[in-house]
């Protein structure tokens, strides 16, 4: 085995190391928050109770608009 093909291989299995790991980080996360993120046996916090309600209120699509606006 040559000094050029050595070389070769450790780079490519460095490189299939450095790719294996990127896709593993994802998993890697979800299984170290095994938690949920609200504890249902609390209650929920001030800023929750208020900002529920108004969740995604101002998002509706009523289709779009036909009047002609014209520049002042």
């Amino acid at each position: 085995m040559s000094v050029s093909r050595s070389r070769n291989v450790i780079l490519a299995t460095g490189l299939l190391a450095f790719a294996a790991a990127g896709l593993a980080f994802p998993y890697y996360l979800v299984a170290l928050k095994s938690k949920p993120v609200i504890d249902s046996s609390k209650p929920l916090p001030p800023q929750a109770i208020i900002r529920g309600p108004y969740l995604n209120t101002g998002s509706h699509d009523i289709g779009p608009d036909h009047r002609d606006y014209r520049k002042k």
